[in-house]
């Protein structure tokens, strides 16, 4: 990969071209650039995405795009073949780890899961007025019903009216 950097710096020199300028022709950061020149392979994340970094910058030299893609798979399978399994074991536990604590951030069992009882009194406090309303606005319609006065016919044409308690 040294290689394959040294002659995309040397080819990006002889062309004129700054690290900065052909960063913002290819929308990329300066520092992807760099690294690929510097032949610096842990700064990627993703292989692919500087596989594909590699080819655009190719292009954009002006470089037969097949030739470095070949130097570059070339590099690829020394380079992973050469991964200690030690860098292998890291990773896989990293890896398992930022999935462990993205999952148990997102979904948990319902058996699992525990419930923070959040009982809300608002509704509970409203409830138990309306009822009390309801209860004394029906005891005063009762008693408003037996206060009203009670027209005896028996009396020849009077009208008396009796209260009755």
């Amino acid at each position: 990969m040294k290689e394959l950097g040294y002659y995309l710096q040397d080819t990006r020199r002889s062309n004129g071209v700054s690290l900065e300028e052909a960063a913002s022709d290819l929308n990329v950061d300066v520092s992807y650039l760099e690294n690929i020149e510097s032949a610096n392979v842990r700064a990627f994340k993703d292989v692919y995405y500087m596989r594909e970094l590699v080819k655009e910058y190719a292009k954009y030299l002006g470089l037969s795009e097949d030739k470095i893609q070949d130097e570059f798979n070339d590099f690829l399978f020394e380079h992973t073949s050469k991964i200690s399994l030690d860098d292998i074991r890291n990773a896989k536990k990293k890896k398992e780890e930022e999935e462990r604590l993205e999952n148990t951030k997102k979904i948990q069992s319902p058996y699992t899961k525990e419930y923070k009882r959040k009982i809300k009194k608002l509704p509970f406090v409203i409830t138990g007025i309306i009822f009390l309303l309801a209860i004394i606005i029906s005891i005063v319609v009762i008693k408003t019903i037996n206060r009203e006065p009670a027209v005896t016919s028996e009396l020849k044409g009077i009208s008396v009216y009796e209260y009755t308690y």
